[in-house]
């Protein structure tokens, strides 16, 4: 997989992504991370410009288009494979494990970091979609950007130590992950619970289900609805709903 970024701060990117199973993925050949300095297509002159104040009036500075276009254009070129063009920004849908997923199994990904006040409405026509990783206004669209590549690039064959790490994960299932334990067995009057160590791989395997469904009804009722067509009757009992209910919304 490529994943290309434009950015106005690049450098922010390699102590990140140079780091731990990123780093390691990276340097295997897994994926290949452009960091593309936005700075490169700015207006002709000294200052380098990129931005300007908004029409009507307002505080801050606004992204202009031209560059931008610009930059997208260039670094589409750069490689055969279209790019799926992601436009970090705190109006777009929410960024999920779902949405993880699906855009791992891309060829091609290409992220726009959002700067300053915002950007001019017209570079949203450059998007294939608009992403946020949450409810709330962070100074740039970089920091979202690495949450999305960690996201995307965990998810891809190689990265993590076993086949099936992915696969146990909050939100794999629609259900946040059963708790974990390690050694040692007890520690200050907390053990662990005794079935992880009773080697019954079937009953560890079903009481990690029923921890899941516990947690999540407990930490995160919103998330049941969208599960609520997979949990059996007795798990719905379990995370304390009616098990005939319909999920709200359908």
């Amino acid at each position: 997989m490529r994943i290309d970024v434009i950015s106005v701060l690049p450098d922010m990117f390699e102590p990140v992504m140079g780091a731990s199973m990123l780093g390691i993925a990276r340097r295997k050949g897994v994926f290949e991370l452009h960091v593309h300095d936005l700075r490169r297509w700015a207006l002709p002159g000294v200052h380098r410009q990129v931005d300007d104040a908004p029409y009507g009036g307002g505080a801050g500075m606004v992204l202009r288009p031209e560059p931008v276009f610009d930059a997208v254009e260039a670094v589409t070129k750069l490689d055969d494979r279209p790019p799926y063009v992601v436009l970090l920004t705190p109006q777009g849908s929410m960024f999920s494990e779902g949405r993880a997923q699906q855009i791992a199994g891309l060829p091609r990904l290409l992220l726009i970091c959002g700067r300053y006040e915002g950007f001019d409405e017209r570079i949203r026509s450059l998007a294939d979609s608009e992403l946020s990783v949450g409810d709330y206004v962070l100074t740039g669209g970089e920091l979202p950007a690495m949450v999305v590549i960690d996201s995307v690039v965990r998810l891809l064959p190689g990265v993590l130590g076993g086949d099936t790490s992915a696969d146990e994960d909050s939100f794999s299932d629609g259900l946040l992950e059963y708790p974990q334990y390690t050694r040692p067995s007890s520690f200050r009057g907390m053990p662990v619970p005794e079935v992880l160590l009773s080697g019954d791989h079937p009953k560890v395997d079903a009481w990690r289900r029923q921890q899941s469904v516990l947690r999540t009804a407990a930490r995160r009722p919103d998330l049941l609805d969208a599960a609520w067509d997979g949990l059996t009757r007795t798990e719905r009992e379990l995370a304390g709903g009616a098990p005939d209910r319909k999920p709200e919304g359908s």
